[in-house]
């Protein structure tokens, strides 16, 4: 069996249902891996600065954010003091953090379950 099918069979055996049931924890996971992932993102391009090389464009941090990455964005920019001098940057991402916080509420005051 390889891993392709092993992955399909996993998906399969979940019911909606299920995810409903465990959205709680789901969300946990992907708030801790998004933000990870936002943390690291403004890591490299501290190191690609420094090397003079291709950077990352400032969209894809704010997307980051603004689907949840913004504690782990705005985390890399305090650690690495990267960014810190941009006003796009130094306001706008802790706004969309406020707002994750905001949408992370409403999340689960009406739809986890009771």
């Amino acid at each position: 069996m390889n891993i392709l099918s092993g992955i399909v069979d996993f998906f399969r055996s979940i019911s909606i249902k299920e995810i409903l049931a465990n959205m709680d924890i789901y969300l946990i996971y992907f708030y801790i891996l998004i933000n990870i992932y936002g943390f690291i993102l403004i890591w490299i391009d501290k190191g690609k600065a420094r090397r003079n090389s291709f950077r990352t464009r400032e969209l894809k941090f704010f997307i980051v954010s603004f689907i949840g990455g913004a504690l782990g964005t705005v985390m890399g920019m305090t650690v690495f003091r990267h960014k810190t001098q941009k006003e796009n940057f130094y306001l706008g991402i802790p706004l969309i953090f406020l707002l994750n916080i905001i949408t992370l509420f409403l999340i689960y005051r009406y739809f986890s379950p009771k």
